[in-house]
């Protein structure tokens, strides 16, 4: 039997770096939580490594024209998307809003990776290394099923429901 090589998938990025500069280029979304740098492939066609403790941010965008950053940084209401509704703020003092995967898996990796406010906007996903954060801040969960609340009794104290002993 044949092993089937794995698939190299580049996606276009706009690299943003602390010092405020920014490149657009092509990434493969399976090398960010792999290592200590990211291999950014320039549209030149030009290989430049970029350490993570240099970066910002990597944002996911549809095309190359128009502009890199989201052009919204929170949301205008409750996001109706599922996860962690989250605040981040940079060490630089910027700030954003995005929603995270509800797994704490994902948050165990080299960074966190969040859709941005504006959904139709030209970046899609983000993201972000944790040396590039100061804070992140859970502000909901969204889209989690409501536990059902524990019934009352007259004296506003809960009580525990008594199962039945016979269907009627």
């Amino acid at each position: 039997m044949k092993a089937r090589a794995t698939a190299s998938t580049h996606k276009k990025v706009a690299v943003f770096l602390l010092d405020g500069s920014s490149e657009p280029g092509y990434l493969s979304p399976a090398a960010l939580d792999t290592g200590e740098s990211v291999d950014l492939l320039s549209p030149g066609g030009e290989h430049r490594s970029i350490p993570l403790k240099d970066l910002k941010a990597v944002c996911f965008v549809r095309e190359f024209t128009g502009a890199f950053e989201p052009e919204r940084k929170t949301f205008l209401s409750r996001p109706k998307l599922d996860g962690l509704w989250v605040h981040l703020r940079f060490i630089d003092d910027d700030e954003l809003e995005g929603v995270v995967p509800n797994d704490l898996l994902a948050m165990l990796g080299s960074g966190v990776q969040l859709t941005p406010p504006d959904l139709h906007g030209n970046v899609v996903r983000m993201f972000i290394p944790r040396s590039a954060l100061a804070e992140l801040k859970v502000l909901g969960v969204v889209g989690a099923a409501r536990r059902p609340q524990p019934k009352t009794s007259e004296r506003g104290a809960a009580t525990p429901e008594q199962p039945g002993l016979f269907r009627e």
